[in-house]
């Protein structure tokens, strides 16, 4: 029924009444002229209505002669009409089209740049990291790179920043900021001692001001003074802010598990390119039609959708990259394993040290192989500052 309707609207069509006394006659003639005609319903004796393509309407006027009949018409229906309509007024139609572009282009240029989260100076460097990517007023959303690589670029650029959410809301851009927070340097006024805050041989001292009670390669426990805030002897003991830098000789445990064969996905670098069309549901390719892609890849969608006013339309244009992948077996000797396991302890240990400490050497404890793995314990020694405040109450 509805590709029936959507037939008849494509070639055009009225509908019209015939009248006359013969009107049986006319209906018997145009099916012997294989005279497509529908809908026939008598309006009174000698009056009917129906419908026919508007093609036939020269041939049915011939047979309305033979027959005696007359045509009136009471309605014109389908796209050939749709379109006489719109020559017709051709001015209006072309001056609400030229609306409609400007409408649609004004939808998809930046109007507003929002950062949240960014003092002064750091948003000014945002703004300026922004600009150098093509995100500022008046830029063509089309242009600009994806989303997440505006992040990276962005983050990137600033040392400032920890960390940017950005989000797209019709015209506008919104972007989170997260700062890296400096800690404030306390001041050291207090009369206070430094104490060790791990076990550890003693391995450099520094002492700015208090009295040093630890020399190099004692052994100190959790808890001891290393350097005192009383400073003088009997009346003319006084009491002062310890400062300095206590480093010691800290031992840790790592272990870890290198398997001896992994499979690892990499990327062979070759890379394939469609830009297509979306309507709703339907991908519709408009360039790149002879690109397949490859036996094993992974798919990139970069989708831009496009907006009218505030809403997001149902229309977006995507880019579609493929990248061709491969799967590689990486394998390991024993000795290699072990050299691995020695070096992801390594990193892992000196993400959780601080940025002064040294790791001074290694030594494995314990090695196995189970599995196809090999696993590894190693003792790691590391010289780090190990001291830390201890405030002095007065009266104690």
């Amino acid at each position: 029924m509805l590709k029936n309707r959507l037939f008849h609207s494509l070639r055009g069509y009225v509908k019209a009444e015939i009248k006359g006394k013969y009107t049986e006659l006319f209906l018997n003639r145009c099916t012997e002229k294989n005279i497509p005609i529908w809908s026939v319903k008598r309006v009174d004796d000698e009056t009917i209505s129906c419908f026919f393509y508007t093609k036939d309407i020269k041939s049915i006027r011939k047979l309305m002669r033979r027959t005696g009949c007359r045509m009136y018409f009471k309605g014109r229906y389908g796209f050939p009409f749709f379109l006489k309509k719109v020559d017709a007024r051709k001015g209006f139609v072309l001056g609400l089209l030229f609306c409609l572009f400007i409408i649609f282009l004004c939808s998809n240029i930046i109007w507003s740049i929002q950062i949240k989260g960014a003092s002064p100076e750091v948003e000014h460097k945002v703004r300026q990291a922004l600009h150098n990517v093509g995100v500022k007023k008046g830029a063509f959303i089309f242009f600009l790179p994806s989303e997440q690589e505006i992040q990276q670029t962005v983050t990137e650029q600033l040392e400032n920043v920890t960390w940017m959410g950005v989000k797209r809301l019709g015209t506008q851009y919104s972007f989170d900021v997260v700062e890296k927070k400096i800690p404030k340097e306390k001041p050291a006024l207090n009369p206070r001692n430094l104490v060790a805050k791990k076990k550890a041989v003693i391995h450099k001292v520094f002492v700015e001001q208090g009295q040093a009670k630890v020399k190099e390669k004692d052994y100190v426990q959790k808890g001891q003074i290393l350097v005192s805030g009383y400073i003088g002897k009997d009346e003319n003991t006084k009491v002062v802010p310890a400062k300095g830098k206590i480093f010691g000789e800290v031992w840790y445990i790592s272990e870890a598990s290198v398997p001896l064969k992994t499979i690892v996905v990499t990327n062979t670098g070759k890379a394939e390119s469609k830009h297509i069309i979306q309507l709703g549901k339907l991908k519709i390719p408009v360039w790149g039609f002879n690109k397949k892609g490859f036996k094993e890849m992974e798919i990139i969608n970069d989708e831009k959708p496009i907006y009218f006013l505030k809403w997001k339309l149902p229309i977006a244009y995507i880019k579609q990259t493929m990248l061709e992948i491969d799967n590689v077996t990486r394998s390991y000797t024993k000795k290699e394993a072990v050299k691995t396991a020695i070096e992801l302890t390594k990193k892992d240990l000196l993400r959780k040290l601080s940025e002064d400490a040294e790791i001074k050497g290694n030594k494995i404890l314990q090695q196995k192989y189970e599995n196809g793995k090999v696993n590894v314990m190693i003792h790691y020694q590391v010289i780090e500052e190990i001291s830390k405040e201890q405030p002095i109450i007065q009266g104690d």
